[in-house]
């Protein structure tokens, strides 16, 4: 971690772990401003990497959460989870298309024949 306020990025990395994430609440334990707290996430790569592992915590932890709440029975929560992670099985609201293509070029070339363009439908018909 940068050597510029070590114990206060410290705190901080400790108040977010607390706050599971919560930038606003860290900070206001910390005493710090959220710019603070933004710019030691741009200018320490160490720091930013304890933070983003911070994240996935609380991730990790509504997650938990999520599967306590469908195994006691609550059928909104059933209801998200098989809508986000078990769309391959046709839990979605709304079908979802994805296509990879690649793009070829295609030449056309014009000859004139010498025969006259129709000039309406009864021309082709004739």
């Amino acid at each position: 971690m940068n050597q510029q306020n070590p114990t206060l990025k410290r705190a901080m990395i400790e108040a977010l772990e607390k706050s599971l994430g919560i930038v606003t609440s860290a900070c206001k334990s910390v005493g710090i401003n959220r710019s603070t707290h933004y710019d030691w996430l741009k200018s320490d790569e160490d720091y930013k990497a304890e933070v983003e592992s911070i994240e996935d915590i609380a991730i990790d932890f509504a997650e938990s959460q999520l599967h306590k709440q469908i195994k006691d029975g609550n059928p909104t929560s059933t209801i998200f989870y098989l809508k986000t992670k078990a769309k391959k099985r046709g839990y979605v609201e709304r079908q979802e298309i994805h296509q990879e293509t690649t793009y070829k070029s295609l030449d056309i070339n014009i000859i004139d024949t010498g025969v006259p363009l129709a000039s309406s439908e009864k021309d082709i018909v004739d």
